[in-house]
């Protein structure tokens, strides 16, 4: 029951980012006239790279292909998007409250991709399909050079 658990987690944390990165994609301008009203610099320039990191990664984190630097670059993406657009706004007094809630989200995605960082993909991984094929592919060689 364990090994399901390593994809359907790589899965849910994914779809966050790749869902997102979609939505900026489509709603690119009102996104970037969103950033521009926080006094973003370079909105449109940040957001191509946000939607990047938010696809790509999010997909790599997916299908657990090079899953660290994945979360790695992940995390790097979170904490100042946490910081900027939502801590910021903590104590505006229409906003609180969703913003906490917006905030903590946030937290408990760092801590997935933390694990993710820290443990690798676990089962049903691309990474794992790859280091058993290099494996393989080493031990075919380490054959064939002490025949």
């Amino acid at each position: 029951m364990n090994v399901y658990l390593h994809p359907l987690s790589r899965f849910l944390v994914a779809l966050i980012f790749i869902m997102s990165g979609v939505g900026k994609l489509f709603g690119f301008s009102q996104t970037a006239g969103m950033m521009a009203g926080v006094g973003f610099p370079a909105p449109s320039l940040f957001l191509v790279g946000a939607i990047f990191i938010e696809i790509v990664g999010g997909t790599l984190l997916m299908v657990g292909y090079k899953t660290r630097w994945a979360s790695l670059a992940l995390i790097v993406f979170v904490i100042p998007a946490t910081l900027i657009f939502h801590a910021a706004n903590l104590t505006d007094p229409t906003q609180g409250q969703q913003q906490m809630i917006q905030v903590l989200k946030n937290l408990a995605i760092l801590g997935a991709l933390v694990k993710f960082a820290a443990d690798g993909a676990g089962a049903y991984a691309l990474d794992n399909l790859i280091a058993a094929n290099e494996a393989a592919r080493i031990n075919r060689l380490t054959y064939v050079t002490h025949r």
